[in-house]
């Protein structure tokens, strides 16, 4: 039995690398990924460096020099012409928007009668800059009428940032839990997306064998369960091989991009790590960068990789072969790719929702109830488990006991699941002419 296993996962193995279609995605992903990283950097970049310009029709004498330029937004006055001329001034110049402030002594009618005027809807976080500056003259005006001074209302506006630090000292930075969860749950996007497609390819090649009647010599030689564990099993290790030549490749570029930009990864590191809690050594530093950088450069670089790099790689393997076994089973029971749509949507179902409910659970609250439960479920533990242990195991992370947990009730899932399909599959595989139904299915099991 072995032996006749061994060369199923082998021509699964060796048919899978061997295509075309598979060299040419494992050679040109990476170079697709990093490019569009860097492309939308890039786009990013260009949109954000707009300066939308303003003009400002300023009639009040209680507004003098409030609207100054800002890193996407720069101000032109306009003196001595009337709201009609200032309007056709600004579309003739081809300004975002035209500001205007009538004039009077009441500063909450004044600014309560101002108008934005603009070609469409304006931005925004635009808007909101532009209500922020009357909104601070506004309360300046209102203090000052209950006999708070100019010097007074700005050290009342000055901005209070609440300092973190850990009970061992060292100095924390805000945000580092999402950030923490936006790299488990970057791993858990790519388990989703491997069991997707490589499970994809099981049922498809389940239905290719089945209506070219090929299935039927196969099944003369070895048994069903064989059949399926040796697709199973051979698909799993192509995928596992191009997710290997990936990692090599995106590393290899992502460090010819680090050479070819100039920074110094490793002066980075070294500052990191040569300054405890943060805050030592500070004076030291030979880069540009500042504190929170560092602080948040020693976070990520605090996050456990190996442990998280190892559950990744068990929970992808079991994750898929719980899902892929789900996958050659419905290959098995149809005639065509078209009637798999009934039987795979169920299927991807508890994926989606382990990347939105892990993402909203896992955000706000990783050790609450809704982030645990789904982290033990063993269809959603997969991705959602993967979205707390950046976090670390022990205190503060993960609790051993519910990674043991979810790891055996994975482990039982897919030996329970595998068992299933099987049966399915036996059935199925030489069934022609006839679309099932969940009824049939479940009569499948019986046998």
């Amino acid at each position: 039995m072995a032996s006749k296993l061994g060369l199923i996962i082998k021509r699964e193995y060796l048919a899978k690398v061997r295509n075309k279609s598979f060299i040419v995605m494992t050679i040109l992903s990476p170079i697709l990924i990093v490019g569009m990283i860097v492309l939308i950097a890039y786009l990013t970049k260009v949109n954000d460096s707009e300066k939308r310009v303003i003009s400002v029709l300023n009639e009040s004498t209680m507004l003098h020099n409030e609207f100054r330029m800002t890193d996407n937004m720069s101000f032109v006055h306009f003196n001595g012409i009337t709201l009609q001329e200032a309007k056709d001034s600004t579309l003739a110049l081809g300004y975002y928007g035209l500001l205007h402030i009538p004039n009077g002594i009441d500063l909450e009618k004044i600014t309560g009668s101002a108008h934005l005027f603009a070609k469409d809807n304006p931005n925004t976080h635009l808007t909101q800059q532009i209500e922020a500056i009357f909104q601070r003259k506004l309360r300046q005006k209102r203090l000052g009428d209950l006999g708070v001074t100019a010097d007074l209302f700005s050290s009342v506006e000055k901005p209070f940032e609440l300092n973190l630090a850990t009970f061992e000292g060292e100095k924390s930075v805000k945000g580092i839990n999402e950030i923490k969860a936006f790299i488990g749950g970057g791993f858990g996007y790519a388990i989703m997306m491997f069991i997707i497609i490589y499970g994809t390819f099981v049922m498809r090649s389940v239905i290719e064998e089945k209506t070219s009647r090929i299935i039927e010599v196969i099944i003369s030689s070895v048994k069903p369960f064989q059949l399926m564990l040796g697709k199973i099993l051979g698909t799993s290790l192509a995928g596992i091989t191009q997710f290997v030549i990936w990692l090599i490749s995106a590393s290899l570029l992502l460090l010819l991009v680090v050479a070819i930009s100039g920074i110094d990864m490793m002066a980075v590191i070294n500052e990191v790590q040569a300054t405890p809690g943060g805050m030592n050594g500070m004076s030291q530093l030979s880069t540009p960068l500042d504190e929170n950088t560092l602080l948040y450069a020693r976070e990520i670089l605090n996050i456990p990789w190996l442990l998280l790099i190892g559950c990744f790689l068990l929970y992808f393997i079991l994750g898929y072969l719980i899902y892929s076994s789900i996958y050659a089973s419905i290959g098995a029971a149809v005639d065509n790719e078209t009637d798999t749509q009934q039987f795979v949507f169920p299927v991807i179902l508890p994926l989606m929702l382990a990347i939105y409910v892990g993402f909203f659970s896992v955000f706000s609250n990783p050790h609450g109830p809704i982030a645990v439960a789904f982290s033990l479920f063993p269809l959603t533990s997969p991705i959602v488990m993967l979205m707390r242990l950046p976090a670390g195991i022990g205190e503060g992370g993960v609790p051993l006991w519910q990674l043991l947990a979810s790891i055996i009730l994975l482990i039982g899932t897919f030996l329970a699941i595998v068992s299933l399909a099987a049966k399915i599959y036996r059935v199925g595989i030489l069934m022609y002419g006839k679309r099932p139904t969940y009824k049939e299915l479940i009569k499948w099991l019986r046998y």
